[in-house]
């Protein structure tokens, strides 16, 4: 029982510690003012010239072909349970 009141005193205390570091490290850091980031600013022209992007043409699935026999317009799929309509 001593093993677990050690533990929970001592060990645990640490993250605890960590914590308040690091805290009070961000409270004593002075803000560094904006400078250059690195991103060129652009004028708002339009883009001119260029080609016109191309629309994409899908292709056509091809058509199955009916099998005989399945033309009556029937379900290829059984009703579930009793009696059908």
């Amino acid at each position: 029982m001593a093993w677990e009141i050690v533990f929970m005193l001592l060990i645990l205390k640490i993250p605890i510690v960590y914590l308040c570091v690091v805290i009070w490290w961000a409270i004593k850091a002075e803000p560094t003012p904006p400078g250059f980031a690195g991103v060129a600013v652009l004028p708002d022209t339009p883009p001119t010239g260029g080609s016109p992007r191309r629309q994409r043409v899908g292709r056509r699935r091809p058509v199955r072909p009916h099998t005989p026999g399945h033309d009556s317009g029937a379900s290829p799929f059984p009703q579930r349970g009793g009696v059908g309509v």
